[in-house]
C-alpha cells in the first residue's frame, strides 16, 4: 500500500520539477545552486501594502553566492498555495517562481531561461 504524501512533500516534489525542467539548458550554472522551500517569507521581506505590478507578499527569493554560503533559491510554499485555485494552477506557479528566481540569479529575463514563460501569462 503506498504511503501518503503530505501536502508539502507535494509541494517540495513541484518545485524539483520545476528545477529538472530547467536543467536541459541550464545545468552548469544551476549545479551549484542550492534549492530550498520556506513556508512564508520572513518579515523582512514583506512590504507595508501593495505596489504597483507586485505582490506584497514574494513567492521566493534568490541569494547570489556569498563567501563560504553557496548560491540558493528559496520558494515560500503558503503564498504559492493560498494564490492557486487547483494542482495545475499551482504547478504553473511554481514553476514560474522557479523560473523567475533563477533568472534573478543568472542576470537574465524570464523568457531566456524559459522561452515558454511568457506564453503562460
Amino acid at each position: 500500500m503506498p504511503v501518503a504524501r503530505s501536502r508539502s512533500e507535494r509541494f517540495d516534489d513541484l518545485v524539483l520539477d520545476a528545477v529538472d525542467r530547467l536543467k536541459p539548458k541550464w545545468d552548469r550554472q544551476l549545479s551549484a545552486v542550492e534549492f530550498a522551500v520556506e513556508e512564508v517569507p520572513p518579515l523582512s521581506e514583506l512590504d507595508d501594502g501593495p505596489r504597483l505590478g507586485s505582490d506584497p507578499i514574494p513567492f521566493g527569493r534568490a541569494d547570489a553566492a556569498n563567501g563560504q554560503s553557496p548560491a540558493s533559491i528559496v520558494v515560500y510554499r503558503r503564498p504559492l498555495e493560498a494564490r492557486a485555485r487547483d494542482r495545475d494552477t499551482l504547478s504553473a506557479l511554481v514553476h514560474d517562481t522557479v523560473v523567475e528566481q533563477v533568472a534573478t540569479l543568472l542576470g537574465l529575463s524570464p523568457e531566456t531561461v524559459d522561452p515558454g514563460y511568457d506564453d503562460r501569462r
